[in-house]
């Protein structure tokens, strides 16, 4: 049997390819098959394996509120990791579900003041599948009262080792953070914890 002529392998695999452009490989498939991190990279958070084999479950039951809420994190922490400050932690995810939160609520109050109750129930739909996850991620919340006793307790740290102006606010966000620290890997909001930081100092 004649051997096939190259020209005919090339042509076939020129259709291959060409199918395959016509047929690009949908959102959900991607957040599944993409490789968040490399061999070399500490493993994903526990949590992202969680939302990722919920994505597979939420398509099979046609979920609508989880399907968007988990697209769109999963495609968020994708988009993180292609950056200086990917997701590496739980807190980190956890942190990115809150803000998610934090922006649909704001969502909420804008579809209703426009009388658009309709899409103001479809977003509270989604914030409770983003809270459920939040709250069910292990990483421990911190209560206001709690936070500012931590932060009377460094502040009063700061003290003995003679820093105690003002401007020690950066000084204390670094302290309340870092490896070791009192806040680090809880659930807390920066922005929340500097607010707190300025009334205590």
């Amino acid at each position: 049997m004649a051997a096939t002529p190259v020209s005919n392998i090339m042509r076939g695999l020129s259709r291959r390819s060409a199918q395959q452009l016509r047929n690009p490989t949908s959102l959900s498939q991607r957040c599944l098959g993409a490789r968040f991190y490399s061999s070399e990279e500490a493993p994903p958070p526990p949590l992202l394996a969680k939302l990722k084999g919920d994505l597979k479950s939420a398509m099979r039951a046609k979920d609508a509120p989880r399907l968007a809420v988990l697209r769109s994190v999963l495609s968020a922490t994708l988009n993180a990791s292609k950056t200086a400050s990917p997701i590496r932690t739980d807190q980190q995810l956890v942190a990115l579900l809150r803000k998610q939160a934090k922006t649909q609520k704001e969502s909420v109050e804008e579809f209703r003041g426009a009388g658009r109750e309709d899409l103001a129930e479809k977003e509270l739909s989604q914030i409770k599948v983003l809270e459920e996850y939040a709250e069910g991620s292990g990483v421990q919340t911190v209560g206001e009262e709690e936070l500012r006793g931590i932060l009377e307790a460094t502040k009063a740290e700061l003290a003995a080792e003679g820093v105690t102006d003002k401007p020690a606010l950066g000084e204390m966000m670094k302290r309340l953070f870092a490896p070791g620290g009192p806040l680090e890997g809880k659930d807390v909001e920066k922005a929340e914890v500097s607010r707190l930081v300025k009334e205590v100092i």
